[in-house]
């Protein structure tokens, strides 16, 4: 075990070295956060101030700046750990597998040494993300998360960012140089926002796009953030509009339905751990295929 920690703690050495890398690695999210406080914000405010005319402006921006921030940690918990992942390719291009291969170490304690520090990046930069979304709606627009929720949130960060390092370190399997891996980066860091439904509402889709949306484990586990972050603000601007809860959660992703199917938690925690069990599998069984 003392061997796979030091893999780690080398493979984290060598991706925080990189400041570069890291801020790719969350470029998502700040193009996100970029997108709503100069463009998008606005629009959503507008848009509910004049279906909510018993809302305060101040109750409107604090319900869509809980929703944007949601949307904010789930892209960190997937860029993170696929920006991690950089140092694989790195090794492979370099040949630095053939030197390790001379080392006295075993190809799974190398796997086991990638998978755990991509998951370990995912992980402190997600809560770092998560830590600043907290304090920004508190001190900025006065909504405090309760304890219980932050907790909540927690399990679905950890969760989250196990799950779906897991896909990129299977997808990364089979990526073979630096100039593809950064390609890959750049399209998932590009589509990733729509197609978990960060970008625009769920509800602004097509029925028939949206039910496609709403089937990946990206916008699944987007619902789960939402549920968290926006309830209670939600909660406020819709006091004096019955009715207006149920229809706002389901145009912002805050309850996801595949067709008619509403899709439940117990349903997403299970496709969370079923995605990790077997893609963290399938790409064990690559990346211990490369290292020859």
């Amino acid at each position: 075990m003392s061997v796979v920690l030091a893999l780690v703690g080398r493979n984290l050495r060598i991706f925080f070295r990189d400041a570069l890398n890291v801020f790719f690695s969350l470029l998502g999210a700040v193009i996100l956060f970029g997108l709503y406080t100069l463009f998008l914000g606005n629009l959503q405010t507008t848009d509910l101030a004049e279906s909510l005319p018993g809302a305060t402006a101040e109750g409107v921006q604090a319900y869509v700046d809980s929703w944007m921030f949601a949307g904010i940690v789930l892209i960190t918990t997937v860029t993170t750990g696929l920006g991690a992942l950089a140092v694989l390719v790195d090794d492979d291009q370099s040949g630095r597998f053939r030197d390790f291969l001379v080392a006295p170490l075993r190809r799974g304690q190398l796997v086991l040494g990638y998978l755990l520090s991509a998951v370990v990046v995912a992980v402190v930069l997600s809560f770092l993300v998560l830590a600043i979304s907290i304090l920004y709606l508190g001190l900025v627009r006065g909504t405090w998360l309760p304890l219980p929720a932050i907790a909540r949130i927690v399990v679905v960060v950890v969760l989250s960012c196990i799950a779906f390092t897991s896909i990129s370190a299977l997808i990364v399997s089979f990526v073979r140089t630096n100039g593809a891996f950064s390609g890959l980066a750049t399209i998932v860091g590009t589509v990733l926002g729509f197609i978990a439904a960060a970008y625009i509402p769920i509800g602004a889709f097509p029925d028939a796009v949206a039910s496609v949306v709403a089937a990946l484990p990206f916008a699944q586990a987007g619902m789960l953030m939402r549920r968290e972050f926006s309830d209670g603000t939600l909660a406020v601007i819709t006091a004096d509009a019955p009715g207006a809860d149920e229809t706002l959660r389901a145009f912002y992703g805050i309850d996801l339905s595949i067709g008619e199917w509403p899709v439940p938690v117990w349903f997403v925690v299970a496709l969370l751990v079923g995605i990790t069990v077997v893609c963290t599998v399938l790409s064990a069984v690559r990346i211990r295929g490369r290292i020859r």
